[in-house]
């Protein structure tokens, strides 16, 4: 009698890693992990242009707090040390996140990191939380944690010399959410590959000097991760999550502004890919600074998609700014300049965005005339969760 083939469990492919259909279970998930959280490195902050950080092969990555702790030298001689604007959040030029396959999932700088947590979480708030950021210090939209430092302010001439403490933190939002964890990264197995590349700012992008003046950073940064356990279910195998879909925040820059209105096509629409949130600033002038949002740089700012369909519009700068700051409990659109369309933070199941549907999906806003542009350039971040096997 011929031997009876044995038929192999049938795989489900996440992320690129092949789990055992029957391992994906997200009641018996949820009831089953345990939350975890640790330090996966600590690196000195030497000034080099990068570092590329492997993350450690266990649990679920749901996300990373990043936590730089340093001492900024400022040393004005006989000339000056002056702050730009990119300090403090734009220290990390870029942060990049890879994972399993897919090449940056996360392309992002680390001032548009800190206006997407506040966007996410409503209960995070930086109201009463005092920096200096141009003449004097400013209480509302700093975007800053009450246990953060700058060490001196955001675009401040003049600096004193002095050694000051600074204390900054960046959160790389892995999964969409930390509940139900959509878009979080699966490292068990030896086949993952997670890695955190840091691009670091060049001083010159912070600060500028005059005459003999210097300033000098030092420092360490500390990579945090939130991680979920993967439990063993009753069958003996593993239980985990649907981990089917990525979750993306890619930065765009676009530098053909014109005074009237802008029109910018938005980059890595696609079948399959649903949009949560898109956002940006406008950076003008030398030293550049970020546009306030109100009447006097904007009119009206909108979406479109298709021909001629705008689903949503505000008539200038001050409605959108208005708007933002009632979803966020934050005003963004002050200090920062921060503008954009949110489409998950009241009900992303009725208003998230279907880029399939939607084609040619475009952003539009207009630049008031008295806007003297030099240098201009709006760069934006579009928030997506799409399945693992497309592209980002």
């Amino acid at each position: 009698m011929a031997p009876t083939a044995t038929q192999a469990a049938p795989q489900r492919y996440m992320q690129g890693i092949a789990i055992p259909a029957s391992s994906v279970n997200p009641p018996e998930f949820f009831a089953r992990t345990r939350r975890h959280t640790l330090t996966e490195k600590t690196i000195s902050y030497t000034g080099e242009s990068q570092d590329t950080i492997e993350l450690r092969k266990a649990d679920i990555l749901s996300g990373l707090l990043l936590r730089f702790t340093g001492s900024l030298v400022v040393t004005p001689g006989t000339g000056s040390v002056n702050s730009l604007r990119r300090w403090p959040y734009d220290l990390l030029k870029l942060v990049r996140y890879t994972a399993n396959g897919a090449a940056n999932i996360i392309s992002v700088s680390g001032g548009k990191l800190k206006a997407r947590d506040l966007m996410k979480h409503s209960d995070l708030t930086d109201r009463g939380v005092s920096q200096t950021i141009g003449a004097g210090a400013v209480t509302q939209g700093t975007m800053s944690g009450a246990a953060e430092s700058w060490g001196v302010g955001s675009g401040v001439t003049g600096l004193t010399g002095g050694t000051y403490d600074v204390e900054i933190d960046w959160y790389v939002p892995v999964a969409e959410d930390e509940v139900q964890l959509m878009g979080a990264s699966f490292l068990a197995t030896s086949s993952s590959d997670l890695t955190l590349t840091l691009d670091w700012s060049p001083m010159t992008d912070l600060f500028t000097t005059a005459g003999n003046g210097t300033v000098a950073l030092t420092g360490s940064l500390q990579v945090i991760s939130t991680k979920f356990s993967i439990p063993i279910g009753s069958d003996g195998q593993i239980v985990v999550p649907d981990l089917s879909v990525f979750h993306s925040l890619i930065q765009n820059r676009y530098t053909s502004l014109q005074n009237g209105v802008n029109e910018v096509r938005l980059v890595g629409q696609g079948a399959g890919k649903s949009l949560l949130r898109v956002f940006g600033q406008t950076w003008n002038g030398s030293p550049s600074v970020p546009l306030v949002t109100n009447t006097t740089n904007y009119g009206k700012l909108a979406w479109a998609y298709g021909g001629a369909e705008v689903p949503e519009e505000y008539p200038d700068g001050n409605a959108m700014r208005a708007a933002m700051e009632r979803l966020y409990d934050a005003d963004l659109g002050g200090q920062h300049g921060f503008f954009g369309f949110d489409f998950a933070a009241e009900s992303a199941f009725r208003d998230v965005v279907d880029t399939g549907t939607t084609a040619d999906l475009r952003l539009q806003f207009t630049l008031q005339s008295g806007v003297s542009l030099s240098g201009g350039a709006l760069e934006y971040v579009t928030e997506h969760v799409y399945a693992a096997g497309q592209a980002a």
